[in-house]
């Protein structure tokens, strides 16, 4: 059987798209069309159900991909028991992550890791939308909220700790709150229509305070930036207030009063049998960078 045949197939099963698959093994789409063409006439089943938008797995497809990807990962492991092949990161490595994370604690990160990676491009999608990464033909996904699909797999990046900030000349202005009830009577920026605010208390029970404020925006930048305009307090990540709360232009605020929220910096991807040494440069790379403590945490 033509491993070829085989590579083209398993990321065709990622990217969901013949056309990508094809072009990142340096095949045509005419080319990677005939080979899975071909694959199909050696096994006798139909292994894709392809539509002109669209490209997914047949239940023989299902039953075959396992099989697939454990030959790929025995030849694999065949040449380099000899010294052949190699794994060096190569391609184009997709990639889809939050707008303000991606802006402040990834694209300043590129340069070193492809000066590390000579041979790999980078096709960055930021978005504050959560996308769907396998339909989408991401080979990473970038996330600091909850992960629902358990069909994924998730790396921890690093800690996402959320504060309330304020700046000094709105502390100064209205006061400084001491427990979360006093928050009612203070203005607060909100993102979206989240305005709920969850608090942890001694017993360890949720107190949810609810906020109310002149302002509302969609995006954690614009919150921030919103809050060092005194326009009132907010949460924001960490990592996304960090420069602001060194130089003084926010303060924390209700620090004894923890916010019910455990959240974290995923680096999530579809599978990690035959995971590509793109996908695991990137992931070594960005945790290592990051480390146990990151450098914007307090």
């Amino acid at each position: 059987m033509n491993v070829e045949y085989l590579k083209l197939f398993t990321r065709v099963e990622v990217t969901k798209n013949i056309s990508q698959a094809g072009q990142e093994l340096g095949l045509s789409p005419a080319v990677a069309s005939n080979y899975l063409n071909k694959l199909e006439q050696t096994l006798g089943v139909k292994l894709l159900h392809r539509t002109t938008r669209h490209v997914s797995l047949t239940e023989d497809g299902q039953a075959f991909l396992p099989h697939a990807i454990a030959v790929l990962e025995s030849i694999e492991s065949a040449r380099a028991a000899v010294g052949v092949g190699s794994q060096t990161p190569q391609g184009t490595l997709r990639i889809t992550a939050p707008a303000s994370f991606g802006r402040m604690h990834i694209i300043p990160a590129l340069k070193g890791f492809l000066n590390n990676y000579p041979d790999l491009t980078i096709d960055l999608k930021l978005s504050d939308t959560i996308v769907d990464m396998v339909e989408g033909g991401f080979d990473i996904a970038i996330r600091n909220a909850k992960l629902p699909d358990s069909s994924l797999i998730a790396t921890r990046l690093a800690k996402d700790q959320r504060i309330v900030c304020a700046s000094p000349d709105y502390i100064k202005k209205h006061g400084m709150p001491t427990v979360p009830s006093d928050l009612k009577n203070h203005q607060c920026v909100n993102l979206g229509q989240f305005d709920d605010w969850h608090f942890k208390t001694e017993n360890g029970d949720i107190n949810k305070i609810k906020t109310h404020g002149a302002l509302r925006v969609d995006n954690g930048e614009s919150m921030r930036d919103a809050s060092v305009d005194g326009l009132g307090l907010c949460i924001c990540s960490v990592w996304c207030a960090y420069k602001e709360l060194q130089s003084g232009q926010l303060i924390q605020v209700l620090e004894d009063y923890p916010l019910a929220d455990e959240a974290a910096i995923w680096a999530v991807y579809p599978s990690s049998r035959l995971l590509a040494p793109k996908v695991r440069a990137f992931i070594d790379y960005f945790k290592n960078l990051y480390g146990e403590t990151a450098y914007w945490e307090l």
